[in-house]
């Protein structure tokens, strides 16, 4: 083959051209016969948005997407345009550009894109058909519009008349697949097919045609296809029915009489002649025309060949000519022709109007103008002489203009009242002149006058005061509002600037919070806002037109900033502290509905933001305990057992209304016992996970001097019990033998009510060591509080002010390994 292309290069470059290209098609078609290794068809309608996913080639072939990568995949086609692309980063094949099947592959079927996808090491390469799938998005369409035939009357039944075929360019179904014509009361429709296997359409007349019954005849031809849905073409056919020359013209009359006035102008209606013909059609059609021994007045009117309509084609006057006779013929198509006189005479009359020329004009005057001011001048004449050269001018009354005469045939036209432009900025005066003749002949004549607008109204905002609103936090730079104010002038005069007044927001200027836009009126702020420390302010903006000089006005606007959640719940109570355990006491006889204690907390944001709700998280015993989700109080849910352990923990959520919601969390103790060596046995076990100090020498003699005090303070509390009662004793011993014997009860002594609830309770003070014979209670004022704070400082009984003052120096306290000091406040019940 090299041998056969070289020897023909050598006589001719063409066939050597051949030759190379049929050298690349044997190596590519080895190529392919060495590395192909799979094939995939597709099917994809046409007229696909581009980028829309053919396959998924990656799945089809078996490859990998990094297969793909590596192999630097691409596409290869014959032809120069890619409508088919390959994403090698998904491994799909997209559309690349619109698909059209008719444009693509015209009649053909199937369509198809065949293409090859080549991958190097190694070398693959891979066919790919996508068929391209026909859709109906084209309708059959006729070449022309409409189709005219000219039938005789005389035309048998059975002839046929050659219609227009309709073409459409999509395939299958989609094809044109039938006619129809419409109505079928004298033709109707046959199909023929050709020798080149296409069908053609033929109208075929089916009864005779009467042209005196109906001279025309409009029918529909419809070409529908098979798609779904459906379209259609449509074309219009009119049947016209010719007829025969058998009758000649005849005029209505055999004269014409007619009265005239002098000077109408061309195209005055004179009079119509009328001339019938027996025949239709073109037989019947009648032309009329001038005779020529009609003269000269052939050039003052004319005749339309059509109508009979006689018009004036020149200047009529009764001073030149008083009467004229004009002879006029009608003609067939055939040439037969008749004739008829008609006999025009000429009225005088006041035929000339008076003429309006303008002197002098100002199209455009200010608004401020004073009464009397000229805006015009006039001249006005009238051609005619007498009373019907005599003239009169008039203006509109509803106008604020006057017309004065200056002189014969002069008028001035004057300002009458003041002018506002507001109101009206543009009037057409009509100015009318009118003779005296009979009838009097006027003319008219517009001015069209401007005003031109002054500076004498300021900017009006749409409403006295605004209010917007602005989320907190927001970002500086936000647009929270705008202003408009409009104003009544125009040009320069209604250009509105819009300022920020310098007022004091807060002790510091306006301008640090908000900023005006000059031109359009909105409202920036400046910096962003805190709902808790500014809620809202006011400022004033001015708007000034662009007048000389300028106008303003002022109006107030109160920003409101709005409030969001950006602070999350603070608990109140329970204090949560980290240097005392803090318990709330529950007896065991405590029934259900028991208030433990109530969960305080606030939120200092605001509506629904600082809406909270309370809920159990966590708890030793979830049946025991319950928690008010709006009143955070909690109470027992069930009646307290013997098999309740004493120590209980809690854990309450407070959570706010906000979005999104914040919340805190409160761990709360709770000892269920009736007696206080429970209590602190159970309660022992709180203060063991605390760290102490390895200065041993220190805690020793810190133990030595607490128990030294507690001991001294046990010695003074029992000596005043005793001196107590031995007092008490006395008086009751004094008061003599005879007195009636009234048991004793101590102070505030309540028995037991309905419900088992004590009502009267002591506060107490229990100082505790490790060796219970050293321990010492203390009575106080009464309390209602149920609160046991247990402080592991181990050193004194401290209130919770104290407590409160001291926290900063508990860390040099140094706690002792053998010796535990427990403070309690709660309620003591009198037995």
């Amino acid at each position: 083959m090299d041998v056969l292309c070289s020897h023909n290069a050598r006589n001719t470059g063409s066939i050597s051209r051949v030759c190379r290209r049929l050298v690349q098609f044997l190596v590519l078609f080895v190529f392919v016969l060495t590395v192909a290794r799979g094939q995939v068809r597709y099917s994809i309608p046409e007229e696909m948005n581009k980028g829309s996913v053919v396959g998924n080639i990656v799945q089809d072939l078996g490859l990998d997407v990094k297969r793909l990568k590596s192999g630097r995949a691409r596409i290869f086609t014959e032809d120069s345009r890619e409508y088919i692309g390959l994403n090698v980063d998904k491994g799909t094949l997209v559309v690349r550009e619109r698909i059209d099947r008719e444009q693509l592959c015209a009649q053909v079927t199937p369509c198809s894109l065949h293409f090859q996808i080549i991958l190097e090491n190694p070398m693959e390469l891979h066919q790919v058909d996508v068929e391209i799938l026909d859709i109906n998005d084209n309708a059959p369409v006729f070449t022309r519009r409409e189709i005219g035939f000219q039938i005789s009357e005389s035309a048998l039944p059975g002839a046929k008349f050659s219609l227009d075929s309709a073409h459409d360019p999509d395939v299958g179904l989609n094809a044109l697949q039938r006619y129809t014509l419409n109505p079928t009361d004298h033709f109707s429709l046959k199909e023929v097919a050709g020798n080149d296997g296409l069908k053609y359409i033929e109208m075929v007349l089916q009864t005779l045609l009467d042209r005196e019954n109906q001279e025309d005849h409009l029918l529909t031809l419809v070409a529908f296809d098979g798609g779904n849905p459906q379209k259609s073409g449509t074309v219009k056919i009119t049947v016209t029915v010719m007829d025969a020359n058998d009758n000649s013209p005849v005029f209505s009359l055999p004269v014409y009489r007619v009265s005239l006035l002098e000077n109408s102008p061309k195209g005055t209606y004179v009079a119509t002649v009328t001339a019938t013909d027996k025949d239709k059609g073109t037989n019947a059609q009648v032309t009329y025309s001038f005779s020529q021994s009609t003269g000269k007045s052939l050039n003052l009117f004319n005749i339309d060949s059509e109508t009979g309509e006689i018009t004036v084609n020149g200047d009529l006057d009764f001073e030149k000519s008083k009467h004229f006779q004009i002879t006029v013929e009608a003609s067939d198509k055939g040439g037969l022709t008749d004739s008829s006189k008609v006999v025009i005479e000429v009225a005088d009359i006041n035929d000339n109007a008076p003429i309006i020329s303008i002197i002098s004009f100002s199209q455009a005057i200010p608004e401020d103008s004073a009464p009397e001011t000229v805006i015009a001048m006039l001249n006005v004449k009238d051609l005619d002489s007498g009373k019907n050269g005599q003239v009169k001018c008039s203006i509109a009354r509803d106008a604020p203009f006057k017309i004065k005469s200056t002189s014969t045939n002069f008028f001035s036209v004057v300002t009458d009242q003041l002018l506002d432009r507001e109101k009206v900025s543009e009037y057409n005066i009509t100015i009318t002149a009118t003779d005296e003749g009979s009838p009097s002949l006027s003319t008219s004549k517009i001015l069209n006058i401007k005003i031109s607008d002054v500076n004498d109204n300021a900017p009006v905002f749409q409403r006295q005061s605004y209010t917007a609103y602005v989320m907190e936090n927001n970002t500086p730079g936000v647009s929270i509002f705008a202003v408009t104010a409009s104003d009544k002038d125009s040009g320069n005069n209604a250009r509105i600037s819009y300022f920020l007044e310098d007022v004091l927001v807060n002790g510091v200027s306006a301008s640090t919070y908000i900023s005006v836009h000059a031109e359009s009126g909105e409202i920036l702020a400046v910096r962003s806002f805190d709902y808790e420390q500014t809620k809202e302010f006011n400022i004033r903006v001015k708007a000034q037109d662009g007048g000389n000089p300028p106008l303003s006005s002022n109006v107030s606007v109160k920003i409101i900033i709005q409030d969001q959640n950006d602070n999350a719940p603070q608990v109140l109570y329970p204090v949560q502290t980290g240097g005392s355990v803090v318990a709330e006491m529950v007896p065991r006889s405590a029934d259900v509905g028991y208030l433990v204690t109530k969960v305080v907390a606030v939120d200092v944001d605001s509506g629904q933001n600082a809406w909270l709700s309370y809920k159990l998280q966590k708890a030793t015993d979830r049946a025991l305990f319950e928690v008010g989700a709006q009143n955070g109080e909690i109470r027992t849910v069930r009646q307290v057992t013997d098999k309740d352990a004493v120590k209980q923990k809690l854990t309450v959520v407070v959570e706010d209304n906000g979005q999104p919601s914040r919340s805190a969390t409160v761990n709360i103790n709770v000892a269920v016992a009736d007696s206080f060596p429970e209590v602190l046995s159970e309660f022992t076990d709180f203060t063991h996970d605390k760290d102490y100090n390895d200065n041993l020498t220190f805690y020793l003699v810190l133990a030595l001097a607490v128990v030294s005090f507690l001991f001294i303070v046990s010695i003074i509390a029992i000596l005043s019990v005793k001196c107590y009662r031995w007092r008490r004793e006395r008086m009751f011993y004094k008061s003599g033998a005879n007195l009636p014997v009234i048991p004793y009860y101590p102070p505030l002594y309540a028995d037991v009510g309905g419900t088992g609830t004590l009502q009267h309770v002591y506060n107490y003070e229990v100082c505790r060591t490790t060796d219970s014979r050293k321990s010492d209670l203390k009575y106080v004022r009464p309390s209602s509080e149920s609160i046991i704070s247990l402080d592991t400082s181990g050193t004194q009984t401290l209130t919770r002010a104290q407590r409160e003052n001291l926290a900063n120096d508990s860390e040099d306290q140094v706690r002792s390994e053998n010796s535990e000091t427990f403070f309690f406040r709660g309620p003591v019940f009198t037995d």
